[in-house]
């Protein structure tokens, strides 16, 4: 292999081991970042319920957004490490690396143990910040589910409350309703006791006058009398009314 070649593979080299280095920067910071935002998430999502409840709407889904395209950045990465790597390897297998093969190898066995490191660190963290969410869905959708019993629970409360309330004043109102008919019933008892009374005592008398026809005969008699007696007086006193009249105009 001439000299130029000679350098040029050395320079393809360290330009690739350049790129790995550059990339597992890239990678350790942007591990660091994922960790804690995973970290916060986290902490978030362990406070009271009624916290993760006020939080609005937009700030969830903002660090919803932000743990998804940090996800897709580090895997973005963790590629472009991997595909640096393959082509090390390929390096390592031309035939004018062969001299210097055995630090190549220990090169690219470094940077494999550092992309293999990385890789178990994101999907460690990843599946454990898919876990906690998981978790805290699950825990948000059981809450939910107690708060809609609550709601169901207090409508249906207080329309047990209603119905006992107008079971309250129908029951009030049959009572009134048998009040009104006891004291119906008692009148006509009454009406219907006096009514025999006046009865017995109409057959008593009708008994008497055909027992004694002599006082009936008596008793019409004296009731003539009576009648003939105011219409003489009635007479008179017209008569005397008259006269007075006359002496009066004349």
């Amino acid at each position: 292999m001439s000299t130029t070649n000679m350098a040029t593979s050395s320079n393809y080299w360290e330009d690739l081991r350049k790129q790995a280095r550059q990339l597992e920067n890239e990678l350790d910071l942007k591990l660091v970042s994922f960790s804690k935002l995973c970290t916060s998430y986290s902490s978030s999502s362990s406070r009271d319920q009624r916290t993760r409840d006020s939080r609005s709407d937009s700030v969830g889904s903002s660090h919803d957004n932000m743990l998804v395209a940090m996800t897709t950045e580090l895997e973005q990465l963790l590629a472009g490490l991997t595909a640096v790597n393959d082509k090390m390897a390929e390096y390592t297998n031309t035939p004018g690396a062969s001299s210097h093969n055995a630090a190549l190898m220990h090169t690219l066995q470094r940077h494999r143990d550092i992309l293999q490191d990385y890789t178990l660190e994101f999907h460690k963290t990843k599946s454990n910040f898919f876990s906690l969410r998981e978790r805290e869905d699950l825990l948000g959708s059981v809450h939910r589910d107690i708060e809609s019993y609550k709601s169901s629970a207090g409508v249906n409360n207080r329309r047990t409350e209603l119905i006992l309330k107008e079971h309250e004043h129908l029951r009030n109102s049959d009572s009134l309703i048998d009040n009104a008919i006891s004291i119906a019933i008692a009148t006509k008892e009454n009406i219907t006791f006096q009514r025999g009374i006046l009865k017995s005592i109409q057959t008593r008398v009708t008994t008497l006058a055909n027992r004694f026809p002599a006082i009936n005969g008596l008793i019409q008699k004296i009731n003539l009398r009576k009648r003939r007696d105011s219409l003489v007086l009635g007479g008179v006193i017209g008569v005397c009314t008259i006269l007075l009249l006359l002496y009066t105009f004349h």
